[in-house]
């Protein structure tokens, strides 16, 4: 059904899927809210890596914190599919150079 070189083709996309999953894992990208009273770190792969919280969360109201921790997830997830999109784009063009 498939040929040799077909195969050959088909391995080597898998080989660049991991690599660039092994890359992914090995980007931080991070977002913050509240002027750093949250920070929240992300892996190129959406990954959660940390939350910090910079302040004292007793001072705060709850609504306000699950607000700041919400802004500054959506800004880790945007900058991590950023990434990822990018390493997707990376990797499709050099298995198909026309691109």
């Amino acid at each position: 059904m498939f040929g040799s070189g077909m195969l050959d083709k088909l391995n080597a996309m898998k080989n660049l899927a991991e690599d660039s999953k092994k890359r992914l894992d090995s980007i931080i990208v991070e977002g913050e809210a509240g002027d750093g009273l949250i920070r929240i770190e992300l892996t190129g792969n959406r990954n959660l890596k940390s939350i910090s919280i910079n302040t004292d969360h007793t001072q705060m109201s709850k609504e306000d914190l699950e607000d700041l921790i919400a802004v500054a997830l959506n800004k880790a997830i945007e900058k991590a599919n950023n990434v990822n999109e990018q390493e997707v784009m990376s990797s499709a063009k050099s298995m198909f150079p026309g691109l």
